[in-house]
């Protein structure tokens, strides 16, 4: 992304994309990622959470969600619900790329309906293929795009090939080197 929105539009993007949740719940979308106990998270762009929290059931108390986003505030608002509900496993990364993960410790990274606004998303894709573990996944979305423009973009540096198709999102594995 790149810079942070204004604080009002965020909240007026946060209060559509609630609307939108009420529409078609996250967890539908989930489901198509396979989420287990004890995996580890990264949701990229994670926004107001809408991901997020839904992540932090499904992987545990033994696993772990790295919720991203440039924005400042959004990341406020998702600590203060998982200090609400007392989820130790969910942290916050204010960044527009680089995320300060460890290699390859991520098992599933989310990447939902931000791709369109990364200013370097070369340099993003890189970044999620550095901290995927060789057998994790990417999960990608975004509306705005078309499904062939999904393909191009993700694999035209090699960094990644599709692996299925799902009704809500492209499942993409690292390509090893």
């Amino acid at each position: 992304m790149n810079r942070p929105m204004p604080n009002t539009a965020f909240y007026i993007m946060s209060s559509l994309m609630r609307c939108r949740d009420l529409l078609r719940p996250r967890n539908r979308i989930l489901e198509e990622v396979n989420i287990e106990q004890g995996n580890h998270i990264l949701d990229f762009g994670c926004g107001h959470g809408s991901y997020t929290f839904i992540a932090s059931e499904s992987v545990g108390d033994e696993g772990k969600v790295y919720a991203q986003d440039v924005v400042r505030l959004a990341l406020d608002m998702i600590e203060k619900k998982a200090s609400k509900l007392k989820l130790d496993n969910i942290s916050t990364i204010c960044s527009d790329c680089s995320t300060g993960i460890p290699d390859e410790s991520i098992d599933v990274v989310l990447l939902y309906d931000v791709f369109h606004l990364l200013g370097d998303p070369g340099a993003v894709l890189e970044e999620l293929r550095r901290v995927l573990r060789p057998d994790g996944i990417m999960s990608f979305s975004d509306h705005h795009m078309s499904g062939r423009n999904i393909l191009s973009c993700v694999t035209e540096d090699s960094l990644f090939s599709p692996s299925e198709k799902g009704k809500y999102t492209y499942i993409f594995r690292k390509r090893s080197n």
